[in-house]
């Protein structure tokens, strides 16, 4: 099975924008890091978020199944492909199922709307709380292409406190920030 370098070369041949590239990485630290609470493959799982967005920018009428249908070809295991897949179960009819692709499911909306509070605040993900992330999640306003329906899909699928729940994606993309550009430094200079 292809590695994350394969990954990221993949995603670097298929997205253009920045901004979802960023998404894109943001949503594999969340996987990423609810793989190492649950104690399942970090790499497997990692793929699935890093990857989960690869057509979105070419293909969007028929997201995810172009990026599916290559990833299959490549040799991706189908945990991820079936993970990718569910996190669009509107589209695509597959389901959320595993404990991968309720994860994927929990992080993809959520991962967004914590990078763009990190964006509006002078000390960006540093010293972030989940009360002020839920604050803009109450926000329709901010950030309105966040789907507030699916952020709470999310954290019923995973059957946890939102607040937990939030914290963990902070935590998560903490761990990336400087990639992001999302720490104090990066929003004040």
């Amino acid at each position: 099975m292809p590695d994350r370098n394969d990954a990221v070369a993949l995603l670097e041949q298929w997205v253009e924008n920045e901004g979802l590239r960023k998404h894109m990485y943001a949503v594999e630290a969340a996987v990423r890091h609810y793989a190492r609470l649950r104690g399942a493959d970090e790499a497997v799982w990692g793929l699935a978020g890093l990857l989960h967005d690869l057509d979105w920018e070419k293909y969007p009428d028929r997201h995810p199944l172009t990026a599916v249908e290559h990833l299959r070809e490549l040799g991706y295991a189908d945990e991820i492909l079936q993970a990718i897949l569910a996190h669009r179960a509107d589209f695509t009819g597959v389901q959320p199922e595993s404990d991968l692709a309720r994860v994927l499911v929990a992080c993809d909306e959520l991962s967004g709307l914590v990078f763009a509070t990190c964006l509006v605040r002078p000390n960006g993900i540093d010293d972030l709380k989940p009360k002020s992330v839920t604050k803009k999640l109450k926000d329709r306003t901010f950030a309105a292409g966040v789907s507030r329906e699916e952020v709470q899909h999310g954290i019923d699928l995973l059957g946890i406190d939102r607040a937990e729940h939030i914290q963990n994606v902070i935590d998560a993309l903490s761990t990336v920030s400087a990639e992001l550009g999302i720490r104090a430094q990066d929003i004040s200079g």
